[in-house]
């Protein structure tokens, strides 16, 4: 292997150990839980069904579960098999980027200076806060930018080639990233599509057929799940968790489309708390976002102010140059700047991992495209030594917000930074290789020195699954999971623990929103209070963030009074059956689904269920999905002795 390879392998290796450092726990019990149950039933692995017996999905398409699942259903259920597949699937595509780098650049930077900038990338995305939170976890973004990741590498050599097929495979992982998280994934379709009308070898009319080709692609690839859900007879699968009407199309566009964007009323129920701060220009530099993804976006921009120059020198010159990639990443960082920074439905900062391939393959390019110029250009030369200033700057305002934490890196990175800044004027006026050299590795410790610090502090507390991040607040930001339920040790279902365990100490939403139960619970479409309050002195309920939890003792007497029936017992939401899922292993009925307002029970839904016996006990309370369904019960069931809140209905 040559020293590069050997170098990428270093890198890679430093990512699986930031990932799979002592994993423990159920991540977001939300997803745990349909993982466990696409296990034991293969009707709850194809539709992404919450519980075995497939009363309700989850509120994301399955493409991420399934590979999970797989995964479980090889080594069996544990917190490693469900979250090994999560940190694999980040370390493959730091892989992709250093490859897609290094492949396009060749041309225009020579093989040496573009395996540099490949490796620089690999190193920038392998240390990105955010994504080694994340990656940590067994929420979809993992696997969506993987895909997208793929999906970038075949743009690319769409372009470089001229060969369509390529760009056909884009578009079929473009699709495949929509069956992991559905409008998200769509994000990059105005870059690639941008760079293929402009810069692919082929004449204007065999681009736009290209196009439309991958236009069909991209419709099946993502649509061919959702058709066969909206087309099976409602009746003989789980409803559509998330959705109003029971069909996926009203999830995609509103739940998780539109209403993410525009917030409440924009499409769909998603309007609800940013746990990424207020919407705005600057949103993604603010106290909450900035640790997670900010630390190279001035890098970034400058990388592409030059680039277009370099891009506008270089065609007048007659020098080799494509617009391609750089078309590519940063219309890809862009779009992404500007729908994150101002949707005003739900955000959490760990949708930001997806701007990371971006950030690091532009962080990359732009650092040998400085390099280049630094060595070659009067003017632009100087661009170099100010970019790393900058840089170093905003890591030092972005470290300065938490003193008391590790209060010495920050003086020491401002400090780095102008003997880098300073080493680079000297070398550029006296052309000395020693200071030249030692310039550019300070100026790269100086610039990864803090995402560095922020990406090693997820290692050390327990995985976040609701609201993953990392830095100084990691784990006290959200909740981990629907009331921390990790099922003993070593993430088995097995060892009984307190279903219904609180928080953290210290754990506590960013103000003004409302705690979540994974994906942030829309506000508007919160329970009515009594159907959220605590459990007070009813031995079979506590107090948890967003409902109430079953204890161990009512789940040991359920268990043991079940009988024939196909659930263990119908709760209000997904933040109960999700915790009783996990420590039990039995099938539980969330009838409002992930936020506790799905209008997935109705009064002759439940009549049918308890009159065929495959329904026996019924939870009142817990949201609205328990609130439709108390009057009929609370008529037509008994009263279980001794466990306020629980009904017989056999």
């Amino acid at each position: 292997m040559t020293r590069a390879r050997w170098a990428l392998a270093g890198v890679l290796a430093v990512a699986l150990v930031l990932y799979t450092w002592a994993l423990s726990g159920m991540a977001n019990t939300y997803y745990s839980a349909a993982v466990l149950s696409a296990t034991q039933s293969w009707k709850a692995f194809f539709f992404g069904a919450l519980d075995a017996g497939s009363f309700i999905t989850v509120d994301k398409p399955p493409l991420a579960l399934w590979v999970m699942a797989l995964s479980a259903r090889i080594f069996g259920f544990s917190t490693w098999s469900m979250l090994v597949p999560q940190a694999l699937a980040g370390v493959a595509a730091i892989a992709v980027v250093y490859s897609a780098v290094r492949r396009n650049m060749s041309p225009y930077f020579g093989e040496r200076r573009a395996e540099a900038a490949g490796l620089v990338a690999a190193l920038a995305m392998t240390l990105t806060p955010i994504t080694v939170a994340i990656n940590r976890d067994n929420n979809p973004d993992t696997l969506l930018v993987l895909l997208l990741t793929v999906a970038a590498w075949f743009c690319l050599e769409a372009l470089r080639t001229g060969r369509p097929r390529w760009l056909l495979l884009c578009a079929l992982f473009v699709g495949l990233g929509f069956n992991a998280k559905m409008l998200q994934a769509y994000l990059v379709l105005p870059a690639f599509a941008l760079a293929y009308l402009f810069c692919a070898r082929a004449s204007v009319v065999r681009r736009l057929g290209h196009l439309l080709a991958a236009g069909a692609v991209l419709v099946v690839s993502s649509a061919w799940w959702m058709a066969i859900v909206d087309l099976w007879p409602a009746d003989s699968r789980p409803y559509v968790g998330g959705s109003t009407d029971n069909s996926v199309w009203d999830l995609v566009i509103g739940y998780n489309g539109l209403g993410r964007i525009f917030g409440q009323g924009g499409g769909g129920r998603a309007g609800g708390p940013s746990f990424g701060g207020e919407s705005g220009a600057g949103r993604l530099f603010n106290e909450v976002m900035a640790g997670q993804i900010s630390w190279l976006l001035p890098f970034c921009a400058i990388a592409l102010l030059l680039a277009t120059a370099a891009g506008l020198r270089a065609r007048r010159s007659g020098q080799a140059w494509s617009w391609g990639p750089w078309l590519v990443w940063g219309g890809w960082l862009a779009v992404h700047v500007v729908v994150f920074s101002f949707s005003s439905g739900t955000f959490h900062p760990y949708y930001s991992t997806a701007m990371a391939p971006a950030v690091a393959a532009l962080s990359g390019m732009g650092g040998v495209l400085m390099w280049q110029a630094y060595r070659e250009a009067r003017v632009l030369g100087w661009v170099l030594p100010v970019a790393v200033v900058v840089t170093g700057g905003w890591a030092f305002a972005v470290l300065r917000r938490t003193p008391e934490w590790t209060p010495w890196l920050a003086w020491a990175v401002l400090g780095i930074t102008a003997l880098a800044g300073l080493a680079l004027i000297l070398a550029r006026v006296r052309r000395g290789a020693a200071i030249t050299v030692a310039g550019l590795v300070l100026a790269l410790v100086a610039g990864l020195a803090g995402p560095a610090a922020y990406a090693v502090t997820p290692l050390q507390s327990p995985i976040n699954g609701t609201n993953p991040t990392a830095g100084p607040d990691a784990g006290r930001r959200g909740f981990g999971g629907f009331g921390g339920f990790g099922g003993g040790p070593t993430g088995m279902p097995g060892g009984r623990q307190p279903v219904g365990d609180r928080p953290p100490a210290g754990s506590t939403p960013p103000a003004g929103s409302t705690p979540p139960a994974g994906d942030g619970a829309p506000a508007g479409d919160r329970a009515p209070a009594e159907d959220r309050s605590p459990g007070g002195g009813n031995p079979g309920l506590s107090g948890g963030p967003g409902g109430r939890e079953v204890s161990a003792e009512l789940a040991t007497f359920l268990e043991a009074n079940r009988g024939n029936a196909d659930w263990l017992v119908a709760v209000g939401s997904a933040q109960q059956a999700s915790s009783l899922i996990l420590s039990t292993g039995e099938p539980v009925i969330a009838m409002g689904g992930f936020t506790g307002s799905d209008p997935a029970m109705t009064t002759a839904r439940l009549e049918e269920l308890t009159s065929s016996g495959r329904l026996r006990y019924v939870m009142t309370g817990g949201g609205r999905g328990g609130g439709q369904a108390t009057s009929w019960v609370q008529e037509n069931c008994s009263a279980v002795e001794g466990q306020d809140g629980l009904y017989d209905c056999s």
